[in-house]
């Protein structure tokens, strides 16, 4: 098999040789706009990755360390390159050799590990749910969300809590439909699975509005963006052809997701990283043109049932880096906000300006990622809206626990969810019509 970047560290000298040190990318650099240093943004890590190849810097250098996991991988840096320089695969791949050069740290290792084997992960999630009182704070919840919680005493985190049974032991695996358009399998990701099963159900409650057949397989895995964020590139592969293999299986015409991180797995992490791979190379490539978040499927691929429910809400929408920078989804979800009767949606300055979340990032790099949100903050309120809604639960989170670190009295919610709330508040009105007849 040949090898890939993530492989084989030299192999990205050919990327290296695009970048004319414009400095572009600093203008919209996230971590750089908040520490200013040059060894923060795209053109000083590319020279970092260059001394490395040289030989004139070292990986196992601490400080070298630091830098290469100092970034979001939120590819605003691409979005702005004149000359096309794939810098989330140089980042990823010097990951992946520090990965093969020095090993995973010992609680990585235990982690990844979990993720490759569900049902233990499952049990591990399970547990947490169960213990999480003994060493979090409950604190005031938000209506409409889950109770809040800070982690220890120190370290004052806001985070939703685990939900006490996760949205796939909820479901069936096949939701039947009568007059069936489609079948899809709904690829739910670990977050809705395990912290936001509602924003799961509006998914599905959606989907059989609109006549579609739904498959969701117990056996799917995590989609394995952390583990390949981290450099643990074979881990990411078995989580890749898991995935795969579970959801051939299922017979469905297309995968819908609704978190722009899994779709983003499904439609170039599982290329990128099989693409050398004789037997699921092919199969990646496969599923990358027939994967969609919701809001593409609901717009393009089918032609969705138009909400008439009112909804009262003025709204601000943010676009998550992996859906709109990666997955170039961002007119659908807006189209799908203002059909809803009621909605009223303000644009924010900088929509599509990350929100400091980056999965792991918001833990490893605390005081930057609070700094990133707090902009978004400034963002948000200057719209005067009275919610924020955004299309991945990892920024549900980051922008929730934002608002409430700003003294703002709501929490972002998934643009779906507004479209479920709509078709609930249509069918309601229509049975107080039918009784009011009767």
């Amino acid at each position: 098999m040949k090898t890939t970047p993530y492989d084989k560290l030299e192999e990205v000298q050919d990327a290296l040789a695009k970048c004319m040190k414009c400095g572009n990318c600093m203008a919209v650099c996230p971590v750089y706009l908040t520490e200013k240093e040059e060894g923060a943004y795209a053109r000083g890590k590319l020279s970092i990755a260059e001394a490395i190849l040289k030989g004139d810097l070292d990986l196992k250098d601490e400080d070298v360390q630091e830098k290469l996991f100092n970034c979001l991988v939120c590819t605003s840096c691409m979005q702005n390159c004149p000359c096309g320089v794939d810098v989330c695969k140089i980042m990823l791949s010097l990951r992946a050799a520090l990965a093969r050069e020095t090993g995973l740290h010992p609680i990585k290792k235990v982690i990844f590990g979990a993720l490759k084997n569900q049902p233990f992960f499952d049990k591990a999630m399970k547990a947490g749910a169960a213990l999480q009182w003994m060493g979090l704070r409950k604190l005031q919840g938000n209506a409409g969300y889950e109770p809040r919680f800070t982690m220890g005493l120190s370290i004052k985190r806001i985070f939703p809590g685990l939900a006490a049974t996760p949205f796939r032991d909820q479901a069936p695996e096949l939701i039947k439909a009568k007059n069936r358009k489609t079948k899809v399998s709904f690829f739910t990701g670990c977050a809705f699975n395990y912290i936001f099963p509602d924003v799961a159900q509006d998914v599905v409650e959606v989907l059989r509005e609109n006549d579609v057949e739904i498959a969701i397989p117990k056996e799917q895995q995590c989609c394995g963006i952390a583990v390949f964020a981290h450099g643990d590139i074979e881990s990411a592969r078995v989580l890749a052809r898991k995935n795969i293999d579970v959801m051939e299986k299922t017979g469905a015409d297309y995968i819908v997701t609704a978190c722009g991180s899994c779709g983003e797995s499904w439609q170039h992490g599982f290329k990128e990283l099989l693409s050398e791979d004789p037997l699921y190379g092919p199969k990646a490539e496969y599923w990358k043109s027939r994967t969609y978040d919701i809001s593409t499927f609901l717009t393009k691929v089918i032609d969705y049932k138009k909400p008439t429910g009112r909804v009262e809400a003025t709204v601000t929408y943010h676009d998550p880096c992996h859906l709109k920078k990666v997955m170039k989804v961002f007119t659908e979800p807006r189209s799908i906000l203002n059909a809803i009767p009621g909605v009223t949606l303000k644009e924010m300055a900088k929509p599509d300006a990350c929100c400091g979340s980056g999965g792991s990032y918001t833990i490893t790099h605390l005081e930057t990622s609070m700094a990133i949100t707090g902009r978004k903050m400034d963002d948000i309120r200057k719209t005067g809206a009275d919610g924020v809604i955004t299309g991945c639960p990892g920024c549900m989170m980051q922008l929730s626990e934002g608002l409430a670190n700003s003294g703002q009295d709501h929490v972002a919610t998934h643009y779906i969810s507004l479209l479920a709330r709509s078709y609930r508040e249509a069918r309601k009105s229509k049975t107080e019509e039918i009784k009011h007849a009767a």
